[in-house]
């Protein structure tokens, strides 16, 4: 019985190995002998983002900035856009609620005190730890650039938790996707 099994399985593979050989065989009478081979690649949706610079230094308020509640501009990184097909860059922080605060004096400045644009006078939007739309694009691109603007509220009260001397930072978290 075990050599009837054995026989049975050695012919079932010699069987498969002799087709699998079959396939790749050419025989002529002209002297040529052709086959042929089709290559085949998948290409999913491809997106690449470039961005100027990964820090942005934002200006530091002055003690007259303070003492009339200022908002403070500043030019945030410059982006370059390719994608294979359309794209969505999204902006967010991954910050709950607060910038990161580092120092003595328990300074909490809220994440909606920075605002972000992609023009230097257009409309801000607060920043939130919600993706929101930065930039987008219907069609393919090779280069498409952008830039972020960033304005920071400063309250009128020296006495504000969120004007406490100290580094104040916040991430900034950019996002591009070809759904």
């Amino acid at each position: 019985m075990r050599a009837t099994r054995s026989l049975l399985a050695a012919m079932v593979l010699g069987t498969a190995i002799g087709a699998s050989e079959a396939n790749a065989q050419c025989s002529g009478n002209a002297g040529t002998c052709n086959t042929t081979n089709v290559a085949s690649v998948t290409v999913g949706a491809l997106v690449k983002l470039g961005m100027s610079t990964a820090t942005t230094t934002l200006t530091s308020p002055t003690a007259d900035n303070i003492d009339v509640g200022a908002v403070i501009a500043d030019a945030g990184p410059n982006f370059t856009v390719k994608a294979n097909r359309s794209w969505t860059l999204k902006i967010k922080t991954s910050n709950p609620t607060n910038f990161t605060y580092a120092g003595s004096a328990t300074g909490v400045k809220p994440i909606g005190d920075l605002a972000w644009s992609t023009a230097v006078g257009g409309t801000f939007a607060s920043i939130s730890n919600a993706d929101a739309t930065f930039a987008s694009g219907a069609a393919a691109s090779n280069g498409t650039a952008a830039q972020a603007f960033f304005r920071t509220t400063w309250v009128a009260d020296f006495a504000d938790a969120s004007n406490r001397e100290g580094v104040y930072t916040l991430p900034i978290v950019f996002t591009l996707t070809a759904p």
